[in-house]
């Protein structure tokens, strides 16, 4: 029988303190938030190793789980505080939105993927994290009835980022994204001050594609 609790602070203390996350309500909201109930049952033994999870048997597409040591980066990178109310772009299982709603007034968390939308909403309600919710869009659309956010979290890397998520940031607001694929790419912080965006680098960072923000094979002659 696998001791999660032991596990997640194994995590905590090896994965994620390791690349200089030190936010201390961010490691507790990690410490707390059972990453086990938010992969498929044949992946729970592997909730806490040290890689991408594939969420393929609970989706309809290629999802993963994102690996704790470059989520606790970039929701470090976020600042979330205490009265913020922040959209996070493709939940996938939910637990991305899990740790948010520990760290802030309230989570809208966008899913496409039929499966996962009904999973995470599910898993989020079972385990009472009623701070985040669950709605289903396009995760390129993001949810703007419910904005402008304090933040904005996309949950995947992208090759650009569309109009449309960054016109639903609040003023003062701020933006997580990790872009490009592979080594190459880059996690960076958007700031909105004055109605216009600028950005800054901010560390590498490998993770997963998150689907509809790549660009368009060009055809060349």
């Amino acid at each position: 029988m696998i001791d999660f609790s032991k596990a997640r602070t194994i995590m905590v203390d090896c994965q994620v303190r390791t690349v200089d996350v030190t936010e201390l309500e961010l490691l507790s909201a990690m410490l707390s938030v059972p990453r086990e109930e938010f992969v498929p049952a044949d992946a729970r033994p592997l909730a806490y190793i040290d890689e991408d999870i594939p969420l393929k048997s609970l989706a309809n597409s290629e999802r993963y789980l994102m690996e704790p040591g470059p989520f606790g980066r970039l929701l470090q990178l976020a600042a979330l505080q205490k009265d913020d109310v922040v959209l996070d772009v493709g939940c996938g299982s939910g637990y991305s939105s899990a740790v948010m709603s520990l760290l802030c007034t309230s989570v809208v968390a966008v899913e496409e993927d039929d499966a996962l939308v009904e999973f995470a909403s599910n898993k989020l309600n079972e385990l009472e994290y009623h701070g985040a919710v669950v709605v289903k869009n396009p995760l390129t659309e993001g949810y703007p009835s419910e904005g402008p956010y304090d933040v904005i979290f996309l949950g995947g890397a992208v090759d650009k980022i569309p109009d449309a998520i960054f016109d639903q940031l609040k003023e003062d607001g701020r933006l997580v994204a990790v872009e490009g694929m592979g080594n190459a790419a880059i996690a960076k912080l958007y700031f909105k001050e004055g109605g216009k965006i600028s950005g800054q680098f901010a560390f590498n960072c490998s993770i997963q594609p998150l689907p509809g923000f790549q660009n368009e094979p060009e055809f060349v002659f």
